[in-house]
């Protein structure tokens, strides 16, 4: 079976707030070596969710593992995202499709933000 990663950003209004999601979707590919790694959006940006079900499936996929690039446990991780993957399953019945967990409190965001705080304090002189 063919397996892709479809990444699920929550979206800006912002065009160019939304390359983060393709650099990493970019530097996730470069790690781990799938061939299929598409990023999509639930709100206000394009492609959205089922656009990028349908991009994955084109591109060969029989399976997804869809991966929301969410930090916390919101309404969109709970309800919305499982919706989606629903409403795909009507249009792709023979579709594997499964999430897996978003962001969380994790010690490499720790790590993150505390290279960012460095930054800051560097940046204001306040070291």
């Amino acid at each position: 079976m063919k397996t892709a990663i479809l990444i699920m950003a929550h979206g800006s209004r912002i065009s160019e707030a939304n390359d983060a999601a393709r650099d990493v979707a970019a530097m996730v590919r470069e790690m781990t070596g799938f061939d299929i790694i598409e990023v999509s959006f639930r709100e206000l940006h394009e492609p959205n969710i089922q656009q990028g079900i349908d991009t994955c499936v084109a591109r060969g996929a029989d399976r997804i593992l869809l991966m929301p690039y969410f930090l916390f446990m919101g309404a969109h991780v709970q309800h919305d995202l499982p919706e989606e993957i629903k409403e795909a399953q009507k249009r792709h019945p023979g579709l594997v499709m499964e999430m897996g967990g978003h962001l969380g409190a994790h010690r490499k965001l720790a790590e993150i933000e505390a290279e960012r705080i460095g930054e800051a304090l560097e940046r204001l002189g306040w070291r």
